[in-house]
């Protein structure tokens, strides 16, 4: 069984404090965020530039933000975790 910290809880995974590439951190920020934090912060900025296909909602469409980090013009939901572990430390 893993062993908790004193703090109240494990601090590992989606909860454990990673830090964004340059390219990341024009859309979420600098400073070291959970990853849970990096994804709602894509999905804010996803849904304030209304960056989602009209026709097929699971497409995200890149700004000129999104696509270093993507490395095209659009990406699925599913694989948004896959390019954001691409872009943390």
């Amino acid at each position: 069984m893993a062993e908790k910290k004193a703090s109240g809880g494990a601090r590992g995974g989606i909860a454990k404090p990673v830090t964004p590439s340059p390219e990341l951190a024009a859309v979420v920020g600098p400073g070291p965020l959970p990853r849970s934090e990096i994804v709602s912060k894509m999905w804010e900025h996803i849904k304030k530039n209304n960056l989602q296909n009209p026709a097929n909602k699971r497409e995200i469409l890149a700004d000129d933000k999104l696509k270093p980090i993507f490395g095209g013009d659009k990406a699925t939901m599913f694989e948004l975790n896959k390019h954001i572990a691409k872009h943390v430390k």
